[in-house]
């Protein structure tokens, strides 16, 4: 009953606040130890960009666990839209956790409106998934744009992207991953989603529940890459079974120093201060940069696309 009544407040407020619309390598490797973070950013850090910038690719920020309307949030915000001047991606993956505390109308403008009004008035798509702090209506968010669907799918140019909801992968859910990947043939196949099946994180580690579940899927249907959050921190996973795995979930909170040292999955993690990532699918490649609050380039990279070159082999 109390779940029942939080969830028709948080939609009221939705709908009293208008916010209900239409109702996601040149390999660096190493793990940056981590010292306090720095109060405040240098926010004129100059733009150094490492990725392509072709025409007619694929472009997107992936970044998660942002929800807390803080100074740091905002401060990585403006570099995101720096970059953008230099490389102009239209949307953004968010790995959830999307609103910490409260998610009224107010909490809505303060930790998102506010925070990326600059990228929204330029009409950046955010794309979301449902973290474990995040209350299920807010696939009614029109900003969020889920089409009031905790897991769905989105095309971009040759990459498919399949949101999901880590929370609860229930037999639904499972069975419609796998029906669309079935049918799917695009040359790219990319997940997101918060928990991740694999991470060096201190305090949680790999989530191995939502693991057992659809690494099976993903590599019977050839997933290329899967993007998670949950952990406060950046890390790039060496390949598993073929599978590029991520975590960017430090957007909005940072946990330093909570990547293992000596982790035998991490092939470059950095947990100093908050981060997103900058992503361009170019044809066979994906290429992809890690910023920081300060502007700082802590990882970057190109990736083959797996399933092309084992066709060639």
């Amino acid at each position: 009953m109390k779940r029942i009544i939080t969830s028709l407040l948080t939609i009221a407020a939705l709908f009293c606040g208008g916010l209900i619309g239409n109702a996601l390598a040149q390999h660096s490797s190493g793990h940056a130890k981590a010292t306090p973070v720095a109060v405040t950013a240098a926010a004129g850090a100059p733009v150094k960009l490492t990725l392509p910038n072709k025409d007619d690719s694929v472009r997107f920020v992936v970044i998660g666990d942002t929800g807390t309307g803080t100074e740091q949030q905002q401060q990585l915000a403006d570099v995101m839209l720096r970059y953008r001047r230099a490389f102009p991606y239209e949307f953004v993956l968010m790995m959830g956790d999307n609103m910490y505390g409260g998610e009224k109308a107010d909490d809505f403008k303060k930790k998102f409106e506010n925070v990326y009004k600059s990228l929204l008035d330029e009409n950046v798509k955010f794309y979301a998934s449902l973290g474990n702090h995040d209350d299920s209506n807010q696939r009614f968010y029109d900003h969020f744009n889920m089409k009031g669907e905790e897991f769905y799918r989105l095309k971009k140019g040759n990459v498919a992207f399949y949101a999901l909801n880590s929370n609860y992968m229930d037999k639904r859910q499972v069975k419609w991953l796998e029906e669309e990947l079935a049918k799917d043939t695009s040359e790219w196949k990319i997940a997101f989603f918060h928990h991740p099946p694999y991470s060096s994180g201190g305090k949680h580690g790999s989530s191995s529940g939502v693991r057992e579940v659809v690494e099976p899927i993903f590599l019977k249907y050839g997933v290329n890459a899967v993007f998670s959050g949950h952990e406060h921190f950046y890390e790039r996973i060496k390949p598993q079974k073929g599978i590029y795995y991520f975590i960017s979930g430090a957007g909005g909170k940072l946990r330093p120093g909570d990547v293992k040292d000596n982790s035998p999955l991490t092939e470059k993690a950095y947990d100093k201060d908050m981060s997103f990532m900058l992503l361009e699918v170019a044809g066979d490649a994906m290429h992809f940069q890690v910023i920081t609050r300060t502007g700082e380039t802590v990882d970057s990279g190109v990736l083959m696309n797996q399933r092309k070159k084992s066709a060639s082999k």
